[in-house]
């Protein structure tokens, strides 16, 4: 907190990310004030989850080619300034529901430059020592946003309806534009792109960044284990809706099993971040991995409550000891000059990992049950963990 610098990013990121959370509910909220296609009346909802999302999965890489070219404040600042105008856009434009999904497209393309060109500018804003810390501070925080975003996202609204027929939009809108000034305040300094390179070769950058992470296995390892980890993470949000019913939840009260994992991440990245160093020597990474494949195991026997929210609590900190490490690790080791690369590229990875689970878990869960799959999670993610684990090993002693 005593870096200025980062003190600005990580508010720029927390207005941001409640901003994102906040506008996917207006969008939701929005629904019913506008005429559906012809033909997809019943499917409105879910082809404005497919407009949010396609953009994840298609320009997370390019976008990080982007974030290696131009000033980081620009493209940080720059994208919540476009979000909050297409945000304020939204009143005075026709209610037709085509321009509602090319609105929720272009946000969502915008996002994508946002989140690999935050992850480039920890590192020259903090120094190496510190860098576990501020990573602690902003998983914390993008956790609490998650969390707490969509929980707060109906009540923002409502009591910004109270001000008028626009208050919504100028609420979500303002939030973007407030973020776009503060993150324009912060001083960063890097190093200037030669005019010859600030020419964009999307294919030829995509191929360089696919090279360095073949080059650089213990970037490449940290980005698998982290894309492993949200695969979790996604396929939980489908079996909560299952596993609640066996605690003595409704299914529409998924969502606390869910918080509770989110609470242990925090409390996990909160220990990190203060005593982060004592734990240097440690394989966080394995402990993490079977912290994750115990708690997995154990909900196939447990129909309390208190016991069931307690092992979400200790999966989410096991979840901690390796999202923290491993990002970590990937600010560390990745140059100045090809981290928009690699974190573009770490957030396409990510956005399919957390998109195929959603599809696959629930029609498996039907096919073999859901303490078979949950048996099978468990099972592969200890495998993951050690086989990580092992091959981080080997990849140190060679570069020894």
């Amino acid at each position: 907190m005593k870096n200025r610098a980062f003190l600005v990013l990580w508010t720029g990121q927390v207005l941001s990310q409640i901003a994102d959370k906040v506008f996917f509910v207006l969008l939701i909220t929005l629904l019913v004030d506008y005429k559906p296609l012809p033909g997809f009346e019943n499917s409105m909802r879910s082809l404005l989850m497919i407009a949010v999302t396609i953009p994840a999965i298609l320009f997370g890489s390019a976008a990080g080619i982007f974030v290696d070219r131009f000033p980081k404040r620009q493209i940080l600042s720059g994208g919540n300034l476009f979000r909050g105008l297409l945000t304020l856009a939204i009143p005075v434009l026709p209610k037709a529901f085509v321009l509602l999904l090319l609105i929720a497209f272009l946000e969502s393309v915008l996002t994508q430059f946002f989140a690999p060109a935050e992850q480039a500018a920890i590192p020259l804003l903090v120094e190496r020592e510190g860098l576990m810390t501020a990573n602690a501070l902003f998983t914390t925080t993008m956790l609490g946003s998650l969390i707490i975003g969509f929980a707060v996202g109906e009540p923002l609204l409502s009591f910004a309806n109270l001000a008028g027929n626009f208050g919504q939009e100028i609420m979500v809108g303002g939030l973007y534009i407030l973020a776009a000034v503060i993150l324009w305040l912060m001083p960063i300094k890097e190093k200037a792109v030669a005019d010859h390179l600030v020419a964009v070769h999307p294919w030829h950058d995509f191929k360089a960044g696919l090279r360095y992470l073949q080059k650089n296995r213990l970037v490449s390892n940290a980005m698998l284990q982290l894309t492993i980890l949200y695969s979790v993470f996604a396929a939980l949000t489908v079996l909560a809706i299952n596993l609640v019913e066996d605690i003595g939840l409704k299914p529409n009260q998924f969502g606390i099993l869910l918080a509770a994992a989110g609470i242990g991440m925090v409390l996990g990245a909160g220990v990190l971040g203060h005593w982060g160093d004592r734990f240097h020597h440690k394989p966080l990474p394995l402990i993490g991995f079977l912290c994750m494949a115990f708690a997995l195991s154990m909900f196939t026997f447990t129909t309390n409550l208190w016991v069931g929210l307690g092992l979400s609590a200790f999966l989410g900190i096991g979840a901690s000891l390796i999202g923290v490490p491993m990002q970590t690790l990937i600010q560390q080791q990745t140059p100045e000059s090809m981290r928009g690369k690699v974190f573009g590229f770490q957030n396409n990875v990510v956005n399919i990992a957390l998109s195929l689970p959603l599809a696959i878990a629930g029609p498996l869960t039907d096919a073999i049950g859901l303490r078979a799959v949950l048996l099978s999670m468990s099972i592969l993610v200890s495998m993951v963990g050690i086989w990580a684990w092992q091959n981080t090993r080997r990849v140190l002693q060679d570069v020894i």
